[in-house]
């Protein structure tokens, strides 16, 4: 009896809402003044990003004034990366001597050490990333709470989205070299020089993302239904951004797995064989990640009725979506060599033209 009781009081109180709501003008499941609380439409989503690339900022794991054994380097590394504002001096002498005989390589009993200054981070002007125009098919659903106030959410297939890079990456690299000479140190060496890293615009797009970007929106129709077959309509809501399957283009990959080697070289105290872009003992790897984002946005559109249940519909958005990408090359006896991060000014306008069906 105390089950039966209790099974009829949980019914009961189960059905309040239910009831609650038929009898609510707000939220009535009826038809009431003749519109229909549900709507579908699917149709042609084209979306077009109007952000601005944004500088590229990286930091390696060569601090600033770094000590490090230079090695075996070659004569034209030492010539090609000296700073061509220093004085020149014995060692500027003796190195052109070497040359001058023919010498390929100054060897490491010679070369001696090196404070490195530049790497551990800077920031790189005129460059950044910059998302493509992409059309996907996109799904908007609406429940209206009147025939003028509804709510939407909307969805689409996630298009492969290509990210293109702009400008190019140089690494900042300077050091006062110190050689020697049967242990007894020589004149230092001022090395300046802008060693370029990668072109981002050389090799198409630099990467590649799917993009999830569900979005969610109270909007307002004018007019009424049954009267006017063409209903503007103004919206305001929010998105959120998920990006997955990142890929790099192989050439940009390439080239940051060179740096990787660069900045390895120097950590083992071979910086010689990094000014001359040798190889390393370690195996750097590449990886990218992009944030997820929210961000708002507005909607202006409108609906035109073919009857009481087929209408067109067409739209145009605007997001205010920004997210970050961080792209690192690491080793497993190094750790972290490399982190480039960037801001992707995304920014889209979204325009929508579609089909829909009420119910």
């Amino acid at each position: 009896m105390q089950k039966t009781l209790l099974t009829i009081a949980t019914s009961s109180l189960m059905c309040l809402p239910v009831i609650a709501q038929a009898d609510s003008p707000l939220f009535s499941m009826h038809d009431g003044d003749g519109f229909k609380r549900f709507s579908v439409s699917v149709g042609a989503l084209h979306v077009m990003p109007q952000g601005k690339a944004q500088p590229i900022r990286v930091n390696t794991a060569v601090k600033d004034g770094e000590a490090a054994k230079v090695g075996d380097i070659s004569i034209e590394a030492v010539k090609n990366n000296l700073d061509p504002n220093m004085d020149s001096n014995s060692t500027t002498a003796i190195i052109d001597l070497l040359d001058g005989l023919n010498i390929d390589t100054l060897p490491a009993a010679l070369s001696g050490s090196a404070e490195i200054y530049g790497l551990e981070q800077w920031d790189n002007p005129n460059t950044g990333l910059e998302a493509e125009d992409v059309t996907t098919l996109g799904i908007m659903s609406n429940y209206f709470f009147t025939d003028n106030i509804s709510f939407e959410m909307k969805a689409g297939v996630p298009p492969k989205v290509d990210i293109n890079g702009k400008g190019k990456i140089y690494a900042p690299f300077s050091a006062k070299a110190t050689p020697e000479l049967l242990g007894l140190p020589l004149e230092s060496i001022d090395m300046k020089n802008d060693i370029l890293i990668t072109d981002l615009e050389a090799y198409g797009p630099v990467a590649s993302a799917r993009a999830w970007t569900p979005a969610f929106e109270f909007q307002y129709h004018f007019g009424k239904t049954g009267v006017n077959k063409f209903r503007p309509y103004v919206g305001l809501g929010l998105m959120y951004a998920y990006f997955n399957e990142l890929e790099l283009n192989d050439q940009t990959e390439k080239d940051l797995i060179d740096a990787g080697h660069m900045i390895a070289n120097i950590k083992a105290g071979q910086a010689g064989a990094s000014l001359d872009k040798k190889e390393s003992t370690a195996n750097p790897k590449v990886s990218l990640e992009s944030e997820d984002a929210i961000a708002p946005v507005a909607t202006i559109g409108f609906t035109y009725d073919f009857n009481d249940k087929w209408f067109a519909v067409g739209s145009v958005s605007y997001a205010h979506l920004t997210t970050e990408s961080t792209i690192t090359v690491s080793d497993e006896e190094y750790g972290q060599l490399i982190k480039s991060t960037s801001d992707i000014e995304i920014n889209p306008l979204l325009a929508y033209a579609g089909i829909g069906m009420r119910f």
